[in-house]
């Protein structure tokens, strides 16, 4: 062949091609996939959905809301007590965007897929309990986690406040609940599981966590690739969202710097 590969090999790669392709698609092991890196800083969802408006009457005033825009991520937004913009860049000793609080007792960044009606897949499709959904992010807890409250994984609201959705499964850390550990929340049908997972959250550390809704909608909970909780039975067909939040307990900025997030289900019901 003119390209210096043999017939013989040219049929090998294709062949070793058509089994990568069957092998990630092939019967009930298909997944649609999401994945986040955050190539653009999440905004607060006003800038993004910001429309021109005849009062502007400038080319440069609309020239500055195309801009806004145009660098705002498509998928997520932040909200929460106090959160702007300004409250997440770019880390500079990390891979991932890092969220500041702005110093006062209660303040909140939460990290959420945009609600609005057709903007995103992350949140257009549904992440029910019965569609084996595994969602997983990467978080950095700041250089000191006094007077924190930190909280991570499927809900129906952005409270972090356990009682307030009657079915979830996230990760969570209070200091006003002398949390010392990572805990596993689980809600089904109202009534709440509180576990933890006898992991000491350290100050300045990354850790991977992740949950798994298997086929008998067990949810399993893992932190760096070790599982630490499973849960009962999760109630049938509740769509979850995402969330990634943290709040000061106290007057004082905290951080945390998230890294990616992940999202995946079976294709079917």
């Amino acid at each position: 062949m003119s390209n210096g590969i043999s017939q013989l090999e040219q049929r090998d790669w294709n062949f070793k091609k058509d089994v990568r392709v069957l092998g990630s698609l092939k019967g009930n092991g298909a997944k649609y996939q999401l994945e986040e890196f955050f190539n653009q800083r999440p905004g607060l969802n006003a800038v993004m959905a910001q429309a021109f408006t005849d009062a502007d009457a400038t080319a440069a005033a609309n020239t500055t809301i195309t801009a806004a825009r145009n660098v705002a991520n498509k998928n997520f937004e932040i909200l929460g007590t106090n959160a702007s913009a300004d409250d997440i860049t770019y880390a500079t000793t990390d891979a991932g965007i890092l969220c500041t609080l702005d110093g006062a007792d209660n303040d909140q960044i939460i990290i959420l897929p945009h609600l609005d009606a057709n903007q995103t897949a992350w949140s257009g499709v549904l992440w029910g309990t019965e569609n084996q959904v595994e969602w997983e992010t990467a978080i950095k807890t700041g250089s000191a986690v006094t007077a924190t409250l930190l909280w991570a994984g499927l809900k129906l609201t952005n409270d972090p406040v356990i009682a307030t959705d009657d079915d979830q499964v996230m990760f969570r850390f209070s200091t006003d609940d002398t949390d010392v550990y990572w805990k596993c929340i689980s809600s089904i049908g109202g009534v709440d599981t509180n576990t933890s997972t006898g992991l000491t959250v350290a100050a300045a550390t990354w850790y991977r966590l992740r949950i798994k809704i298997l086929a008998s909608r067990a949810a399993e909970f893992y932190i760096n690739d070790n599982l630490v909780h499973r849960t009962a039975a999760l109630t049938n067909d509740v769509s979850f969202i995402p969330y990634v939040g943290i709040q000061a307990l106290g007057a004082a900025a905290k951080t945390m710097t998230v890294g990616y997030e992940k999202i995946s289900r079976i294709l079917f019901e």
